[in-house]
This record gives structure tokens, sequence and C-alpha cells, in this order.
């Protein structure tokens, strides 16, 4: 094991993916010389050279048309979109060429690509820096959508994407790659130091797609969420000391169901928490399903807690979070029905 930030667990998934198969190649917008913005690819055009790990233009269609091709044609392209909110030009390309190519091929054709795609707030990054998109691609049946919240997922994660044989869009929290988060969003640059997240295998295991982890156990309420909220989830517990049972679920689409149910069954009741806007937020598509598969477990109505209806409010980013607070506060409401 070793200590690694996630942006260093990251570039490490790529290393070991690319020195075992020359078949994987990376590009993107400044991922080469530059190494990207947030230096998740720091060091390996020197190591591998610019055929394998490579700049491209500003265009996120053509970034996505062009990893399209080469995933037709055998290659195993890691494309880095910049920040999530560049995503939506290239959107056409995943949601009609890449999540379809399989099923119009009759399987003759498959696209391994992996778009990793910065996400969601906390780096001040304003209204086209701080999006969270990922419901708008757990939607499209082809792809795979997942986020990881610590390093060694991460890399993990990010192994499994590079090997699996169809489209994987991977969400990176960007409040997540340089160092602890404890919850609180009201000391933004204490939430910002570099130091390592945890520690992280030096081998290459991979950590399954569509396979949730338990982060945290308990047997009052179960909290279903993702990426940076799940550790707002834990600040939230802490404070209101309710016993929750924080579900870290890593894998969007396909989601799994059963590690949801099972929890949900144990504690009877359940609170769904993102980053996201709520109005058919992911967090809708949650409840649904336990609606459907544990309403006669449900001691209590299940609650949301979301971003706003809004568009991402640059002037107050640390309001539009969910905070611990408002999520004890929908801990302490769900306990009392």
């Amino acid at each position: 094991m070793a200590e690694m930030t996630m942006i260093e667990a990251i570039r490490d998934a790529h290393d070991q993916a690319m020195a075992a198969d020359d078949k994987v190649v990376v590009f993107g917008e400044d991922v080469g010389f530059f190494g990207g913005v947030f230096r998740c690819t720091a060091g390996l055009q020197e190591k591998y050279g610019k055929n394998r790990c490579f700049d491209s233009p500003i265009n996120e269609s053509g970034i996505v048309g062009a990893a399209i091709g080469m995933a037709a044609y055998g290659l195993k392209p890691v494309i880095e979109i910049q920040f999530a909110d560049y995503i939506y030009p290239a959107f056409d390309q995943i949601v009609s060429e890449a999540a379809r190519l399989r099923h119009r091929s009759n399987a003759d054709f498959t696209c391994p690509i992996v778009i990793r795609v910065p996400t969601g707030g906390g780096i001040f990054g304003g209204q086209t820096h701080s999006q969270s998109p990922e419901a708008l691609f757990a939607h499209v049946s082809g792809l795979k959508v997942v986020m990881p919240s610590n390093p060694q997922d991460a890399k993990g994660l990010l192994l499994a994407s590079i090997a699996d044989p169809d489209p994987v869009i991977f969400f990176e929290p960007k409040r997540l790659y340089n160092g602890p988060f404890n919850g609180h969003h009201d000391r933004p640059v204490e939430s910002w130091k570099k130091h390592p997240l945890g520690s992280v295998s030096e081998g290459n295991e991979i950590v399954e797609i569509g396979k949730a982890s338990i982060y945290r156990e308990g047997n009052d309420v179960t909290i279903l969420t993702y990426g940076t909220m799940v550790y707002v989830a834990e600040a939230a517990v802490k404070e209101t000391g309710i016993d929750a049972e924080i579900v870290d679920l890593r894998t969007l689409s396909p989601i799994d169901l059963e590690t949801i149910v099972a929890s949900v069954q144990k504690t009877g009741r359940c609170l769904v928490l993102h980053e996201a806007t709520r109005t058919a937020g992911f967090g809708a598509e949650l409840i649904s399903l336990v609606q459907e598969t544990c309403f006669y477990h449900l001691e209590a109505p299940m609650v949301r807690v979301t971003g706003w209806d809004t568009p991402y409010p640059h002037a107050q980013e640390w309001n539009y979070f969910p905070v611990p607070k408002r999520v004890g506060e929908a801990l302490l409401k769900i306990m009392e029905d």
C-alpha cells in the first residue's frame, strides 16, 4: 500500500494500464505535455511518447468522435474532458454513437473508451466549471457511469473501466482530488490542503464496476450517496449521533440494487444525498428503486437532500452545496416520523 491523493491514484492507474497494454492511448485538452489541468496525466507523455499520450484541439465532440473511431479499430482510448461543464458538445457522440455501437453492429464492433470527467464544485470555478451532470448519462442505455469517493476506488475503478469492452463515463469529484474533506463548506481553504486521502494498492487490483460499498455500517437509517457527499454524510452522522449506514454507490449505472435493498431492509429508513440539482437528479431514481423494492420495510417517508434547482450560483457556492447541517436536519426528521 502507498499513500496517494486521488490525482496520484488516477495517474498510477493510467501508468499501469499503459504499461500492460500498448493499445491504451490517452488524449484530451492539455493532457500530454502539460499533464492535464489537474495533473492527472503528468509524466505519461514523457514515459510513453507522443503517439500514446497527446494533446487534442479544443473540440470535445472531436475528442470523443476520434476515440470512438480508435476503439472500433482495436485501440483503448482514455480521454479527458477538462471539466464536466464542457462535455455537452460531445453529448451526441456519446449518446448516439458510443453507447449504441455494440447494439447497432450486432456486436461486430464494441466501444471500449473511458471518458474521464472532473465533476462538481468546490474549487471556485463558477457556473462553467462546477456542474454535476451524472444523471444525464445514467439515463442512457449502453453507458456505464462511475464516480469514486477515494483514491483506492479511483485507481481500482479506472483500471476496471479501461479493461471494460464498453464505454464508461468516469466522473472524478474535483473537491476530492488533492486532499481530505471533512464534509464542511464554511472553511473551504482548510478542505483543500494537499494531504493523502488514503492508502492505495500498488498493484493492478481492480474495483468491480456495479458494486457499492458500505462506507459506514449502521442500524437507524440508510444514506445512499456517492462522490464528495460521502464525507458530508459522515459529518452529519457524527454531529447528530444517529446510527446511520452510509452506502457509497461508486457506480450509478449499473446500480448495485442488491446492496441498497439489503441496507434499507435492515434500517427501515432511507435518505438520498447528492450535490446535483434536485429535479430529475439521480436521487429520484434511487427513491423509485427503494419504493419498488423495500416499501413494506419502510418506517418513514424517504427524503432527498440535494443542490438547488438553479443554475450553479458562483457567489453562493458554499450555500448551494448540501451541508452537514441540512443533512442532519433531514436525518432528525426521518427519525421522528
